[in-house]
């Protein structure tokens, strides 16, 4: 199976790198790095985005337990990630591979350029047979600025690199049908891109070091797998997870991949935070856009500008209830768009190669 995947995407959760007390787990480091440096030698392209720097800045330094949530958070993190970067490299090291440190915040990927250039750094590590090894800065990343976890990171990640498939590893087997504690609850071993509400079967409590629980894992997972891109949920702390996985003989959760969308459009699928204005369009148009045909947003299906734009700004489509119907870039400015509302024969507001609808 592994050979279909030619860039993997290993998202390592806290709760898999983490004992129970809350220090690092050297022995499951050692076992993920021996399966990533397998899957190396079979071809396969490696990302890893990985938690755990607080975790190492734990096992360094003991903080009075007085000091601030987000200063403690800082002074961890800042120490931790050197002690856990090192600890792959040396891992890495007996299997003549190098790791590389990158670490980013929500902000990086405001701006298609910032994008970009992050994009370029990761796609020459790789081409130099580099294993990036991916985390949020959270020396400075407040909580405003923080990506939900590294769930979501993973996620822009996988998109950004066109990779065919994202590993998420957590600390139970996947999504299951219930509660995962009550007898008889099952995984779900596929879930096909028209399933969108999980939060009927998922339970809502959050891994103890993790910031998020199963269902914003879910959601985006879903989100992924609309970009093309296959998405696999398991439980890390098991023996051999990943090549088990990757030879198709572990029970876990698998989201089908729906659909392949280009490069600028994963970049706007997660760009909502950065929408800057908000356009209102009418019945007509939501019909149009959201049918099979490929069809660009005209100023004849707009109903109001509801926040402004300047050309080349994300903005986001509702419909005349409010509910998000998708995101796109403006091909003009709001004032143009105005004076526009409701006319035909004008030029698209939002071009149909950089429109993403909501599934």
């Amino acid at each position: 199976m592994s050979a279909k995947y030619q860039r993997i995407i290993i998202k390592i959760g806290s709760n898999v790198l983490t004992q129970a007390n809350g220090l690092p787990d050297a022995a499951r480091i050692s076992h993920l790095v021996d399966q990533v440096a397998a899957i190396r030698q079979q071809g396969t392209e490696v990302i890893l985005v990985s938690s755990g720097a607080v975790a190492s800045g734990r096992s360094l330094i003991s903080i009075d337990e007085k000091t601030n949530n987000v200063a403690a958070r800082q002074l961890l993190a800042s120490i931790g990630q050197v002690k856990l970067i090192n600890t792959y490299a040396q891992l890495l090291e007996k299997y003549q591979t190098l790791c590389s440190q990158v670490l980013v915040t929500k902000e990086d990927f405001r701006d298609r350029m910032h994008y970009l250039n992050m994009k370029n750094c990761l796609e020459i590590l790789l081409q130099h047979a580099v294993i990036p090894v991916v985390n949020e800065n959270d020396v400075v990343s407040v909580t405003e600025l923080m990506f939900t976890d590294n769930d979501e990171l993973a996620g822009l990640i996988a998109s950004m690199l066109n990779a065919q498939a994202l590993i998420i590893l957590s600390n139970v087997d996947g999504i299951y049908d219930g509660d995962p504690k009550i007898p008889g609850s099952k995984v779900i071993e596929q879930i096909d891109g028209t399933a969108t509400n999980f939060a009927s079967f998922v339970t809502t409590s959050r891994s103890s070091f993790g910031r998020g629980g199963m269902l914003t894992k879910s959601n985006m997972a879903q989100k992924v797998a609309q970009l093309g891109i296959t998405v696999h949920i398991a439980n890390g702390t098991r023996d051999n997870v990943l090549l088990d996985l990757l030879a198709g003989k572990l029970t876990h959760t698998q989201f089908i991949p729906s659909r392949n969308t280009s490069g600028k459009k994963k970049w706007i699928a997660h760009s909502q935070n950065f929408a800057k204005g908000v356009v209102k369009i009418n019945e007509g148009a939501k019909a149009v856009l959201t049918s099979n045909k490929a069809n660009s947003l005209l100023p004849v299906g707009v109903i109001s500008i509801e926040a402004d734009f300047q050309k080349g700004d994300i903005i986001k489509l509702i419909d005349d209830t409010g509910k998000q119907i998708g995101l796109g870039i403006a091909e003009y400015g709001s004032d143009k768009a105005r004076e526009r509302i409701g006319q035909k024969k004008q030029r698209p507001l939002v071009h149909y190669d950089y429109l993403y609808l909501n599934a």
